[in-house]
């Protein structure tokens, strides 16, 4: 298997010097429950709670499915 080239790996470690402070600003009473579920799995559990994640495609994914609830902010390690 060959290495991966030098600007794939540059490019990768930029994306992984990004971090997103997700907070949940709106409360997931009387939301489907796979949206609860989403918000579990991004580890908020309640109104006002934060939490720092990596800027990856899979978090972005589900920050797409519950944007109404939550309040993201890019940050830069």
């Amino acid at each position: 298997m060959p290495a991966p080239s030098a600007s794939a790996a540059s490019s990768a470690s930029s994306a992984g010097d990004r971090v997103l402070t997700v907070r949940q600003v709106r409360s997931s009473i009387g939301a489907k429950p796979k949206t609860r579920g989403t918000l579990r799995a991004l580890g908020l559990r309640g109104v006002g709670q934060s939490n720092r994640l990596p800027d990856r495609p899979e978090i972005r994914g589900m920050l797409a499915r519950v944007p109404h609830l939550v309040e993201v902010t890019e940050e830069t390690r």
